[in-house]
């Protein structure tokens, strides 16, 4: 059977791209999202697989760009359907934010068809999306320097909770933040829809990292393999899962001095950071509240007072 997304069509074997129309740009021109359709050669599942939705955060996007044109649908079951561009308008500036209604667009799903500019394009994808069988929403800690991580957003009490917690085992990153995600996030409106779905948090960047862009590609063939779009066994090692984030701000401004690495473990009363002025001088350092991995942390050094700082995953166990 044909299987089409926007102008990409494809039948048993084959694959193509096009585009999906989501609205108009300011001169009324379209605005399109790249899309494109795998379809397997044999019958399997469907899964559904998009970057791009923070318009700046395209280590996802790198993921997309390797992985598509290793893929041969003749060795393919299933289907896979790609929208490689979610936050078109976000994308073209370079923007976190989309610039036209100012929306974070991964808080507005499952989107209005006559809503904001956001709102649009979340409806139309998410009437894409919501056919899947599995869904993975690709992102990385915007620019901020971040570890390899993937999100489970349903909500512990959620039903499909345990095939969520799956499938983030299956992406095997090494590290899970397990915690329910803000209202209009993909990953936690698409499980109502009894679909697993998790956000893959590869790293953080300006521009692509080389490293976060191949955990991300190694994590997507993962996940063909153990779903049996392709053959071959899956690598998969045990996760280490955190519950919460403890966030830390600066309390004067001032340079920030790291007293811990990204991805350290760290115990209650470690010290996280020190603040120094412009000469070296210690004005002040931040301890840990409670024991944990340290997740993510700024990029640039500078700071003002109550500027945020670093994020210390807790409550970390594994599975």
């Amino acid at each position: 059977m044909t299987i089409t997304l926007g102008t990409a069509a494809a039948d048993p074997g084959e694959i193509d791209t096009g585009r999906l129309a989501v609205g108009e740009t300011r001169d009324g021109s379209p605005a399109r999202l790249p899309v494109a359709v795998i379809n397997g050669a044999d019958d399997g599942k469907r899964l559904y697989l998009q970057a791009v939705s923070d318009g700046n955060e395209l280590n996802g996007l790198g993921v997309i760009r390797e992985v598509v044109p290793q893929l041969d649908p003749a060795e393919l079951a299933g289907e896979i359907m790609i929208v490689g561009i979610v936050n078109y308008h976000g994308f073209q500036v370079a923007e976190h934010r989309n610039p036209i209604d100012d929306r974070k667009l991964n808080r507005t799903f499952p989107g209005e068809s006559e809503g904001t500019a956001s709102e649009r394009i979340a409806d139309a994808v998410f009437e894409v999306a919501k056919t899947a069988d599995l869904i993975l929403d690709l992102h990385q800690g915007s620019t901020s320097r971040m570890i390899n991580e993937v999100r489970v957003r349903c909500g512990r009490r959620h039903t499909m909770h345990s095939e969520c917690l799956r499938l983030a085992k299956v992406f095997n990153c090494g590290y899970v933040l397990d915690q329910k995600g803000p209202e209009g996030q993909l990953a936690r409106v698409a499980p109502d829809e009894g679909i697993p779905t998790v956000d893959p948090e590869l790293g953080g960047s300006v521009g692509f990292d080389p490293e976060s862009v191949q955990a991300g590609v190694d994590g997507v063939y993962n996940v063909l393999r153990h779903y049996e779009f392709l053959d071959g066994g899956p690598s998969m090692e045990r996760q280490t899962r955190a519950k919460r984030f403890d966030q830390y701000g600066a309390s004067v401004g001032g340079l920030v001095e790291y007293r811990a690495d990204l991805g350290e473990r760290v115990d209650a009363g470690d010290t996280l950071f020190a603040v120094t002025d412009a000469f070296g001088q210690v004005k002040t350092e931040a301890t840990a509240d409670n024991s944990g991995i340290l997740w993510r942390s700024r990029r640039l050094p500078q700071v003002a007072s109550g500027e945020y700082v670093c994020s210390v995953g807790t409550n970390v166990d594994s599975y």
